[in-house]
């Protein structure tokens, strides 16, 4: 059997992998593993590692490495508290492979120590671009430490190529978001509303807005403030989901709880909501407002549109559901207002062309990992004249 050490380190990268941890589960080639970090483990965000054992999974080990604070020197210090915490735990478990998604601080940590480690890395999500956060880096240098590639669409895949990944590791299996959205058995409009405690209508729109964390980004707190003014306008419900832990994350928690204490008739704000749940507020509503991946991803698969605001999303591939706006509040609600007009959702609603795909992505990928053996020696790095003079090396 081989080990497959999955690293999740938040509910977002959870979300996605979930579909490939069911799919190891069942296989009769793979033995999972599975460590929590990050904001799994700390009650401010959640304690979203108890949603990880109440859908069935055992926790093999825990890397504790967030500092209560989000300053740029707390994320730095809570990197290497990570690599040496991961350290133990590749040591203890000794897999086969990690496999690991997308670009996160707490992400970047443990591919650190599995290649340190001699473990090969399998990382999913890789080639794609976001210009406004310094996640984008982390992606890239995951991509350079991994051995095996899972990309959302072919033009990530030819990047990943392009940073010198050899062609026969990268695979285009689509967005594993786009799994968990059309496999998600969602919550109906009365638990919804239950569970939030607001009304659901069809000018109810979910906000999920993190920090821009790019060196040429604008401060986390006057980015939110023109956000929020803008919604002032609105004539909605609004959900709003909390940020991640990144660097300005506590301001953005601070002047959301503000503003849903004046809006408690219409407003309601969660740190966490769950997959189900937050996949069944999307499905109903009319619409996602912030800068979060699932308004690029997930929100096609239901034929939901998106206003994108500011650069964190700047270089993904997106839908023409999505509406991109500059992050100041007289453009926010023009763009909410073009994406509540009845043209539009019943544009959106009629069906989206999703370039991550139309599901499949977590059975690809694990059927994959099944024949996958590791190969010996160091990697090669593939020049792309060397591609070039021999296309039969670029296939997935």
């Amino acid at each position: 059997m081989k080990k497959i050490c999955v690293v999740t380190g938040s509910r977002a990268d959870y979300g996605l992998l979930r579909g490939v941890m069911e799919n190891l589960l069942k296989s009769q080639v793979c033995d999972l593993q599975i460590i929590a970090t990050g904001m799994h483990l700390t009650s401010e965000f959640g304690s979203t590692w108890q949603c990880i054992e109440s859908d069935g999974f055992r926790i093999d080990l825990r890397v504790d490495m967030l500092l209560g604070s989000d300053t740029s020197v707390a994320v730095s210090k809570s990197v290497g508290i990570g690599i040496a915490g991961f350290a133990d735990a590749f040591a203890a478990l000794k897999p086969d492979l990690i496999l690991v998604l997308g670009d996160r601080f707490e992400i970047f940590s443990a591919a650190t120590s599995a290649m340190m480690a001699g473990i090969p890395i399998a990382h999913a999500h890789g080639g794609e671009l976001t210009y406004g956060s310094v996640d984008d880096s982390i992606r890239h240098a995951i991509t350079k430490m991994a051995h095996l590639h899972f990309t959302a669409a072919e033009p990530y895949r030819q990047r990943v190529i392009q940073l010198g990944e050899n062609p026969a590791s990268v695979w285009n299996v689509g967005g594993f978001g786009v799994d968990a959205a059309l496999s998600a058995s969602l919550l109906s409009k009365n638990s919804m509303e239950s569970l939030l405690g607001i009304s659901i209508s069809e000018q109810t729109l979910l906000i999920t807005f993190h920090p821009e964390t790019g060196l040429s980004c604008g401060s986390a707190d006057s980015q939110m403030v023109e956000l929020l003014s803008a919604l002032e306008q609105v004539d909605a419900q609004l959900i709003f989901t909390m940020p991640n832990a990144d660097a300005g994350g506590r301001v953005i928690f601070k002047l959301i709880n503000e503003f849903v204490a004046s809006n408690r008739d219409r407003a309601c704000a969660h740190v966490s909501l769950g997959q189900t749940a937050y996949l069944s507020a999307l499905a109903l509503s009319a619409g996602v407002v912030g800068n979060s991946s699932s308004g690029i991803i997930e929100a096609p698969a239901y034929g939901v549109g998106t206003v994108n605001i500011g650069h964190r999303q700047s270089g993904r591939l997106k839908a023409s559901s999505v509406i991109d706006c500059v992050p100041e509040r007289k453009e926010i609600k023009r763009a909410i207002a073009t994406l509540l007009s009845p043209d539009v959702q019943q544009r959106n609603r009629s069906g989206i062309n999703n370039p991550y795909g139309a599901g499949g992505a977590a059975r690809r990928a694990v059927e994959i990992i099944e024949e996958w053996q590791p190969e010996l020696g160091n990697k090669k790095f593939f020049d792309l004249d060397e591609v070039a003079s021999d296309p039969g090396r670029v296939c997935a």
